[in-house]
């Protein structure tokens, strides 16, 4: 076998409209069933993406022994459920993000992934894997900026639909869970540690009930990560990296187009160098490292732990604005100490 047999979970638009085909572009990877709820929405999508097979059911596509791996990019509050019923049925695992509601639920997902060992399963953030990302992050690991000091990071859109999933409570809606989870993953991504404490302010949309903007800081100790994330102001993304010589900024940190060269700057001294990174696919990247693994029964890129370490931050942060104070320890159930 020199690809990966993909089965998808729903017709959401995140897997219809970029994920399956960047996915079917990729060396490793093939997406050869989809499932709905709705038979004749998952054959209408399975032609107008040249996908074999479609089904009613999600039940029916875990049965389907053609089907190694399993992407499920349903809404927040069934990633784990499915995820863990994927494994159960003896197939690989790529699950959208936040692979969970909270820590103690992506904890759970993982003790179902041990008793399956021979399974690969990760949180898919394809941001990454995307050129930009390693770069900086090589940038950062050579001591290219010096010491690294702090990390800036801004992430906004603005959707006040109630009928937008994004803004539903029950099903997992709110800022930090649908963007503010890229802000807290890069940050640990670059610093490669954990934060020691946290620190967040989130205000909630008074009808919807959701998160609408949330700020937050994170201390490593030897550095720190600021962040802003809303889906209730204009559109804006952004990330900067500082350090003791030099600084990196990234142009579109995390919806990087598909379409046309990403641009960072890399700052040492006064010098400032525009870096332009080839066209690429973040999407397809990430399903071919998952896939390769899959292959060649390696390690994941990113392992199920680092998602359940991502939850525990979000986690803090949440709770550090509900206590007025910071959160200390990871796994940030210590202390909470007022300001």
């Amino acid at each position: 076998m020199n690809k990966v047999r993909w089965g998808v979970l729903s017709t959401a638009h995140i897997g219809t409209g970029t994920v399956i085909p960047a996915m079917q572009q990729g060396n490793y990877s093939e997406v050869t069933a989809i499932a709905s709820r709705d038979l004749a929405r998952a054959r209408a999508e399975a032609k107008r993406l040249g996908i074999s097979k479609a089904y009613g059911s999600y039940e029916e596509l875990l049965a389907d022994p053609d089907i190694d791996a399993i992407y499920n990019p349903l809404p927040n509050h069934l990633h784990v459920p499915w995820s863990i019923k994927a494994l159960q049925a003896g197939k690989h695992v790529l699950c959208e993000k936040p692979i969970a509601l909270n820590a103690a639920e992506a904890l759970t997902l993982v003790g179902v992934a041990k008793q399956h060992p021979d399974l690969k399963i990760m949180e898919a953030f394809m941001y990454r894997f995307h050129p930009q990302w390693q770069r900086a992050r090589q940038l950062v690991n050579e001591g290219k900026i010096g010491e690294l000091r702090t990390i800036q990071s801004f992430f906004s859109y603005f959707n006040d639909d109630p009928r937008n999933i994004r803004n539903i409570t029950e099903v997992g809606g709110g800022g930090m869970y649908d963007i503010g989870c890229y802000t807290v993953s890069l940050a640990r991504f670059i610093f490669g540690a954990e934060p020691a404490r946290v620190f967040g302010i989130v205000e909630y949309d008074p009808q919807l009930k959701t998160d609408r903007i949330a700020s937050g800081i994170l201390d490593f100790g030897r550095g720190t990560s600021t962040f802003t994330c809303s889906t209730q102001v204009t559109p804006y993304q952004r990330v900067n990296i500082f350090g003791t010589e030099g600084r990196i900024e990234i142009e579109i940190p995390f919806n990087a187009p598909a379409d046309r060269p990403c641009k960072m700057w890399y700052q040492h001294g006064k010098e400032i160098e525009e870096i332009l990174l080839d066209i690429c696919n973040q999407y397809t990247l990430q399903g071919d490292a998952l896939s390769q693994a899959i292959l060649n029964n390696t390690g994941v890129p990113t392992p199920i732990m680092d998602a359940v370490a991502n939850m525990q931050v979000i986690d803090a942060v949440m709770r550090s604005a509900k206590v007025g104070g910071w959160v200390y320890g990871a796994p940030f159930r210590a202390i909470d100490r007022p300001l």
